[in-house]
């Protein structure tokens, strides 16, 4: 590609319609007032703005975008920050190919759930990751380039899903372990995730708790479903081991008969959100493992419709068992509350609360807390309503006394 043999000149939009186009040749006029800054004229017309040096004894070139919809103005400003780069030690061209070679944010997500999700995260986690990456962070930013974005377009997406706080903090988690590992990969430079300082919303937990009244009538129902074959017994069974264990749901599902331990009266659990534990139960517990049936070449305690499964679904058979008992709002999750409720109103600590339910951290357990005064709080009122009653017929005395002496004065 010829260089221009033209003496230089000020490249401004007179200047620049002026230049001559050339039968199958290409050139580069360069501007006289900033070194470095050029237009190409291509054989077809069209003209491009580029900028031409020299780094570590090497030619390099990069365009700026093609005449018409870029000024020469806008032009001339971007190659003086581009030279600036130059004359700092920063090769504009070799960011620019990184650039190229990081790709989209789509194509970020895609590594990531190709090559990150599958040997790190737990199925459940992984399939909340690829719900974020491609319903919401696709949706938004999926087109735009890696190097590109900004943290004015993360808090844009954040904004947008404003109406689902929970589902727009796990999205702005997911994108920002998306981007350090995009550090880590070498596609973005170390500490540039512009994630960082993007406020989460407040988050309203749910803390639901069945009350006495409501477990039995709970009990009640699945015990109706369960003998009119309304419901399978697997399901059936999975709502009492969730309630009396105090386990996630995907640890009753996928409980396989090999992890009941019924002399040790305990659950061996090889995998969980937080690793192998070992959940002791009490009898109430083996008495419902003992009600199970096993199925042949079935290794599963909850069995499912296909052969060597577990059951899959819970959800729709708790939405009809739960409508029945008059606990329409009430989660599955939220029998695991139930659960820890019940511990701490029968007097246990926190720190043993956080054991049972197989807490790592204190934090989580910490939630409970203010359920762990209640036991201290009937004992309060125990207390304060006998004491009451000596105050009440003390003042009594006292007034019936009064009463009796006032009457004899008057006589």
């Amino acid at each position: 590609m010829p260089l221009d043999d033209h003496s230089g000149i000020k490249l401004t939009k007179r200047a620049i319609d002026l230049l001559e186009t050339r039968p199958g040749q290409n050139y580069i006029v360069f501007d006289t007032e900033l070194p470095c800054f050029g237009v190409r004229v291509m054989p077809s017309g069209k003209r491009f703005f580029l900028i031409q040096y020299r780094f570590q004894g090497r030619t390099r070139r990069v365009m700026l975008g093609m005449y018409g919809p870029v000024t020469p103005e806008q032009a001339r400003r971007q190659a003086m920050i581009l030279l600036g780069q130059v004359k700092a030690g920063i090769d504009p061209a070799e960011q620019r190919d990184s650039d190229r070679m990081a790709g989209t944010i789509a194509e970020l997500g895609k590594r990531f759930l190709d090559q990150y999700v599958p040997t790190r995260c737990k199925p459940s986690t992984a399939a909340e990751y690829k719900r974020s990456v491609e319903m919401f962070i696709n949706s938004k930013l999926g087109t735009k380039r890696l190097a590109a974005l900004t943290r004015a377009d993360v808090s844009q997406l954040h904004f947008e899903l404003r109406h689902i706080p929970y589902q727009a903090n796990r999205t702005l988690g997911v994108l920002s372990k998306m981007l350090n590992l995009a550090e880590e990969w070498g596609l973005r430079p170390d500490g540039s995730n512009p994630c960082r300082h993007v406020k989460k919303y407040k988050e309203n937990r749910r803390e639901r708790f069945l009350t006495g009244e409501e477990i039995a009538k709970l009990g009640e129902v699945l015990d109706q479903v369960e003998s009119r074959g309304e419901e399978s017994r697997a399901a059936v069974a999975c709502i009492r081991l969730l309630l009396l264990t105090g386990c996630r749901l995907s640890e009753i599902q996928t409980l396989k008969w090999e992890h009941v331990d019924t002399p040790s009266a305990c659950l061996r659990l090889p995998d969980s959100k937080t690793g192998a534990k070992v959940v002791h139960v009490g009898q109430a517990v083996i008495g419902v493992l003992n009600d199970i049936e096993r199925v042949e070449d079935n290794p599963y305690v909850i069995v499912g419709t296909l052969p060597q499964a577990h059951l899959a679904d819970m959800q729709k058979p708790w939405r009809r068992i739960r409508k029945l008992a008059g606990l329409p709002e009430v989660r599955i999750h939220d029998l695991r509350h139930t659960f820890a409720s019940a511990g701490l109103t029968v007097g246990e600590g926190l720190p043993m609360i956080g054991k049972l339910l197989g807490h790592t951290q204190v934090q989580t357990t910490a939630r409970y807390a203010h359920l762990a005064a209640d036991p201290v709080k009937a004992a309060v009122e125990r207390v304060s309503d006998r004491l009451g009653t000596f105050l009440v017929k003390s003042r009594t005395a006292i007034a019936e006394s009064t009463t009796g002496l006032t009457g004899q004065n008057m006589g």
